[in-house]
């Protein structure tokens, strides 16, 4: 029996990409990503949006909620700026809050750059939908995705949504031993 593809949601949060005055590379670099890492079929519900929290409240709830995304991935907005609001839009509609995805984002990013302690990623759950927030830049969207990617089919399997396989040559999940394969 073939499964519809798995849902992930992909926001970019950027007022000047959402006026078109730039071109959105965080969100594709998002998409090619996740292309590399899973083998499990998926598609991407895509949304662009200004730095208002109220507009990325709804469309992270619009994911989570009535179009079905397991995961959902922001880019943006993640920064000190005065309208960087994607942490605060995150933790308003998460049930629970989990410190170690950006903990872990920002201890990779250091590696690269200093300003690294300037990011203020987040990751939590609604329901049974994972968010995670990256920063905008697609290289930084690259190591911070592999950073934490190991724990999300585990932490997605947890909160009773779909089975997610990686391609183990690119990043290998990781899954206690006894958490047993679910039935296809």
């Amino acid at each position: 029996m073939s499964h519809p593809p798995v849902r992930i949601g992909i926001v970019t949060v950027s007022d000047r990409a959402s006026r078109g005055e730039y071109e959105d590379l965080g969100g594709p670099a998002i998409r090619e990503e996740l292309t590399r890492i899973l083998t499990t079929p998926w598609e991407a519900v895509t949304r662009m949006m200004p730095d208002e929290q109220p507009l990325v409240e709804g469309a992270l709830k619009d994911l989570c909620d009535q179009e079905g995304c397991c995961l959902v991935v922001t880019t943006g907005g993640t920064g000190p700026a005065p309208r960087d609001i994607t942490p605060e839009a995150t933790e308003a509609v998460c049930d629970k809050i989990l410190d170690g995805f950006g903990e872990q984002m920002r201890a990779v990013s250091l590696k690269f750059v200093p300003t690294a302690i300037l990011s203020r990623q987040i990751a939590g759950i609604r329901g049974r939908s994972l968010i995670i927030n990256l920063p905008g830049k697609p290289s930084a969207i690259a190591d911070c995705l592999q950073a934490v990617f190991p724990a999300v089919p585990y932490c997605i399997d947890l909160i009773e949504g779909p089975y997610l396989e990686t391609d183990e040559a690119v990043l290998k999940a990781f899954r206690p031993k006894h958490a047993a394969k679910k039935p296809s």
